[in-house]
């Protein structure tokens, strides 16, 4: 049986803009692998309703998990949850458990919980809450799609969160194998073990050394013996080259 697929809906015009460098798709794709769940198709939408909307509902039917980033935060720009609602069909309104968390966070801080930290505590009428161990305010699950803050350490933890409580397939290994050749000089050979391994997939890339080229090459796959078998083929086509 394949693995689940998975896609990323990162939002926010502060990464379209170029003035914050997304890290939380590198984040995901890592845990992903480990768990089985192929991330197949990556989207970055801006702070636009009709965007998200759409990006959201193309996403979550064409896969099987969506993972948001961005835009659940107190301010007016912070949409996401809204957009969610809407895409999925859903109704929006402040949930009771969802501030209890708030209140008692910001309780014990002694801040004033006010009506635009109240706006974390809404969430889509049948969502399951996905905890925040940092700042308190919870992501949320509807359906097939996981929608969490954009905030680095906040988006991992609410990805650790998440994992567990979906079912992942076989994780996927890889090998890199080193070759001192130029491109053009494996192609070949690589086609031809592409051919032969249709189970795994081959990866070239390219560098330059010492004014030599060469390009590792990433064998990737579920099936550990299939892998060494293409490693070791590989390895002799190119002998002391590949390493």
């Amino acid at each position: 049986m394949a693995n689940p697929t998975a896609a990323m809906l990162v939002i926010g015009d502060e990464i379209l803009s170029g003035r914050t460098r997304d890290s939380n798709m590198h984040h995901l794709a890592g845990r992903l692998t480990e768990a089985g769940i192929n991330l197949t198709e990556v989207r970055m939408v801006a702070d636009d309703r009709m965007a998200i909307v759409e990006g959201v509902r193309a996403l979550a039917r064409e896969h099987d998990h969506l993972f948001t980033s961005g835009g659940i935060g107190p301010t007016h720009d912070d949409i996401t949850a809204d957009c969610v609602a809407e895409a999925m069909g859903a109704s929006i309104d402040v949930r009771p458990d969802a501030r209890a968390i708030l209140q008692a966070h910001y309780d014990r801080q002694g801040i004033e919980m006010n009506e635009a930290r109240l706006r974390m505590a809404r969430i889509p009428e049948g969502a399951a809450l996905i905890k925040n161990p940092i700042s308190a305010a919870p992501g949320f699950t509807i359906g097939n799609v996981h929608v969490m803050a954009g905030i680095p350490a906040i988006f991992e933890a609410m990805v650790a969160s998440v994992l567990p409580t979906i079912s992942g397939g076989a994780p996927v290994l890889s090998e890199s194998i080193r070759i001192d050749r130029a491109e053009g000089d494996i192609a070949a050979r690589l086609n031809e073990l592409a051919e032969e391994f249709t189970q795994l997939s081959f990866g070239s890339y390219p560098f330059r050394q010492n004014g030599e080229y060469g390009a590792n090459v990433v064998i990737r796959g579920i099936d550990l013996q299939q892998i060494n078998h293409a490693a070791a083929q590989l390895r002799a086509a190119f002998g002391e080259d590949a390493t």
